[in-house]
């Protein structure tokens, strides 16, 4: 009975594996499922093209990325326009992210009134689709603000955005205990030192992966401002096409480099989410 003990006390003092150990190890088999499925949607869309008698160009490709010159090396229209995505993108997300987090102390700041205006707020931009709010502030807000373009669109992804990342943030602050706060409160700290040393540092940790995916969503999401001409990717992609009627080569790589945008955003947060992963 006593070695049969210290079997079991040994079995339960083994330690278990750290969280992203276990998310890393997953990782190769994500991979090939990944590369599988883009793997056929590339396959499908091949065969499709060939069916309907597509010339392919891809040699031609190139010259939208990077191209040699007599005046020197020149990147290409490709490259220029996701240059103006990733600034419309990270300009988007730093406003997003100051409205949110605007909203979200609003709500918790135990006022009726601004209760009341946060959750109009929220309301009102998440029951309004993107396009439409687009339309509403260029045409509109914009004209009465003088507001181009490009920042008629900023402000479109940052307030539509920010009405969802402000509920991150609340979620956030909420699962921070309420003993923290009563301790806060004890040692003579203001509300407002609470949320700055206290509670929002640690509800980073919480947040972050809710916020890669928002991020990530913004990415994508910048795609629409190219109704209204804004010289963002997506909009180069549609000119480039009007041009030499290349279709599917250039949605391709255009889909491509919104991809790797992406991933690479999500590598860099799933860094920050291991560094600062909640010790259970």
């Amino acid at each position: 009975m006593a070695a049969t003990g210290d079997s079991v006390s040994r079995v339960s003092a083994a330690p278990r594996r750290p969280v992203h150990q276990r998310i890393l190890n997953s990782v190769p088999m994500a991979c090939v499922i990944y590369v599988a499925v883009i793997g056929l949607i590339v396959y499908g869309s091949y065969v499709g093209a060939r069916n309907m008698g597509y010339n392919w160009q891809w040699y031609r490709v190139p010259q939208y990325l990077f191209s040699y010159t007599e005046n020197g090396f020149q990147w290409g229209e490709i490259v220029i326009g996701l240059v103006a995505t990733i600034k419309l993108s990270v300009l988007s997300f730093a406003l997003a992210v100051a409205i949110g987090l605007f909203v979200a102390l609003l709500r918790l700041s135990g006022l009726v009134v601004g209760t009341a205006v946060a959750i109009c707020f929220l309301e009102l931009v998440r029951n309004i689709p993107l396009l439409v709010l687009l339309y509403l502030i260029y045409y509109v807000i914009g004209q009465i603000f003088g507001l181009d373009r490009f920042w008629a669109s900023i402000l479109t992804l940052a307030v539509f955005h920010s009405a969802l990342i402000s509920e991150i943030f609340r979620a956030g602050v909420n699962a921070i205990p309420k003993g923290q706060w009563e301790a806060a409160r004890s040692i003579g700290m203001s509300t407002g030192q609470c949320y700055r040393y206290i509670v929002l540092p640690q509800s980073i940790r919480f947040m972050l992966p809710p916020m890669t995916g928002e991020a990530v969503h913004l990415v994508k999401s910048s795609a629409i401002v190219s109704v209204i001409a804004v010289a963002e990717l997506t909009t180069v992609g549609r000119n480039i096409i009007s041009d030499t009627y290349m279709s599917f080569e250039i949605w391709f790589t255009v889909a491509v480099v919104y991809l790797a945008v992406t991933l690479i955003l999500s590598v860099g947060v799933s860094y920050l989410e291991r560094r600062y992963a909640v010790v259970q």
